[in-house]
């Protein structure tokens, strides 16, 4: 499926697929890659997510019209492309009810204990689906279905940096204290979005990601806060 539409005077939108899955990840990873190989001085940005990529670009320099044809030749090869190339990112996290405020509720809920949630957790392989809300916020899934949970019925007003959380069956890492809905269940101490550095986020979108459960004192000597 390729399916490119107009969605504004700067910006095209392709559609790579109709749901969610490792495989359009793949297809969407790879059409960024041949994109930028083909096009890349040519654009202003490039956004992807789950299933499709915002295209923006230059009204003065191209038309829509013009880009579309660009954007099929460059992927013309894209299914041969597509490719599960993406880096595999470990992230450490210190599992607790006092840097996951949600741990034991979300293990009632579950029928679970709370070591059960966190053996669960760090037992999956998560796809980076998406960057968004925040800079350095990857949307990963899928989370086991025995550990999703629905967002709280009242968003907190501020959630500590480095939380982790789970909603539905995505779950993240807050990269900067916001207000948010998801339930908490540990903190990680790196950054996840330093705009001094290079890369400025260490997850990208087609990322794997793995969580490692690590221990208070591993947690704070690694840089981590409980305040």
């Amino acid at each position: 499926m390729l399916d490119i539409r107009h969605v504004s005077d700067s910006a095209l939108m392709l559609y790579l697929g109709e749901a969610v899955s490792p495989a359009v990840a793949d297809r969407v990873q790879a059409a960024v890659a041949l994109i930028e190989q083909a096009l890349g001085s040519e654009l202003i940005d490039l956004v992807p997510s789950y299933a499709s990529i915002l295209v923006v670009y230059d009204p003065f320099q191209t038309s829509h019209t013009e880009l579309a044809r660009q954007l099929r030749n460059a992927l013309a090869g894209l299914d041969q492309a597509a490719s599960s190339s993406g880096r595999t990112v470990t992230l450490p996290v210190y599992y607790a009810p006092e840097s996951g405020a949600d741990l034991q509720a979300l293990a009632q809920r579950s029928g679970l204990t709370a070591d059960e949630v966190i053996a669960l957790h760090t037992g999956t392989e998560y796809r980076a689906y998406a960057i968004g809300f925040a800079p350095g916020f990857a949307y990963l899934g899928e989370v086991d279905e025995r550990i999703a949970a629905p967002r709280l019925s009242t968003p907190r007003t501020a959630v500590p940096q480095g939380s982790v959380a789970i909603a539905d069956r995505q779950t993240a890492v807050y990269p900067a204290p916001s207000p948010g809905g998801w339930n908490l269940i540990g903190r990680c101490p790196l950054k996840l979005f330093d705009p001094e550095a290079d890369p400025s986020m260490p997850v990208a979108v087609g990322d794997r990601v793995r969580f490692e459960a690590i221990s208070r004192d591993t947690y704070l000597s690694l840089g981590g806060k409980l305040s």
